[in-house]
């Protein structure tokens, strides 16, 4: 099967909210790939999902995304992001997650170091 992507997607393993309806519902879903141009996300069961456009945020990424559904397939759904950002901040609490991770990997890093792995 060819792959009609206009740009390679990087296979990853994030957290992801969908806010799935206009009253601001939303699921939590993992996302599966990402690139600049869209993502493939799994749902923890199938879900129905606006067509037209819905917003993803990322927190591992600190972004937050406006996409249209392109297909679905069960509880996987893939995306193409239309390049605007939505109005909402990401909120407080994906950006501290993000800071964590990021204290975490630099505490792996010194725990290495004082055992004297590289």
């Amino acid at each position: 099967m060819r792959d009609r992507r206009e740009s390679a997607r990087d296979k990853v393993i994030y957290g992801g909210i969908a806010e799935i309806d206009e009253h601001g519902a939303t699921r939590e879903c993992i996302v599966r790939n990402i690139s600049d141009k869209g993502a493939s996300v799994e749902f923890s069961n199938v879900v129905n999902l606006p067509k037209e456009q819905m917003s993803l945020r990322v927190a591992r990424k600190g972004r937050s995304f406006l996409a249209k559904v392109v297909w679905w397939r069960d509880n996987f759904v893939g995306l193409a992001f239309n390049g605007e950002v939505p109005s909402a901040p990401v909120s407080d609490l994906e950006e501290r997650l993000r800071k964590s991770e990021i204290k975490k990997r630099q505490l792996q890093r010194k725990i290495k170091e004082l055992l004297g792995e590289r």
